[in-house]
């Protein structure tokens, strides 16, 4: 921890695919930083209790509001962490022109895009080891697809499909402060 004590508070926004290994990812690099926290921005959907309007490959408006509320509330709380002193790691789905949109609410800086993109086929394995089902609606391939395609090449991106999620964490901590900046 004591060579990264000397990087500046900032926001990072751990990204990608359902399976990337986002939430795994952004824990460990929370555990690396001197003062962190781990914004899961799921969670702000999961706190809806009634009413809640999911994500489908053909969303409803309402499904798109409660996405970008889910957005601006994890972007508000990633800024008041780091005004307070801390790296706030933020880690959600954002893919696709939302990427951008996203990038615009956060008004901390530094703010740091990091972007995992591991190979479908690494996705779907992953996704079959791990207790929770990303894909429901949606297939590895449709997201993937987004992703590569739709989403602007903002920040770092990483292709993890042969990394150890440690291996990804150094990875961010040695390139990412510069190289996933974004103004």
């Amino acid at each position: 921890m004591q060579e990264y004590a000397e990087r500046p508070p900032a926001v990072v926004l751990i990204t990608g695919i359902s399976g990337a290994g986002k939430s795994t990812v952004a824990q460990e690099l929370a555990e690396r930083l001197p003062r962190s926290v781990h914004v899961r921005g799921d969670l702000f959907r999961r706190m809806i209790v009634n009413g809640r309007a999911e994500m489908t490959p053909d969303p409803r408006q309402e499904a798109l509001r409660q996405l970008h509320l889910r957005y601006l509330l994890a972007a508000s709380t990633a800024d008041a962490y780091r005004e307070a002193g801390f790296t706030a790691v933020v880690q959600d789905i954002v893919i696709g022109p939302e990427l951008g949109r996203f990038v615009s609410l956060v008004r901390s800086r530094p703010l740091i895009v990091v972007v995992l993109a591991p190979d479908a086929r690494t996705v779907a394995r992953r996704d079959l080891e791990r207790p929770k089902d990303g894909y429901r609606e949606w297939t590895v391939e449709q997201l993937d697809q987004g992703l590569r395609e739709g989403t602007p090449r903002i920040g770092l991106w990483l292709d993890t499909s042969g990394q150890t999620s440690a291996q990804t964490v150094e990875e961010i901590l040695d390139r990412a402060w510069d190289e996933g900046a974004v103004d």
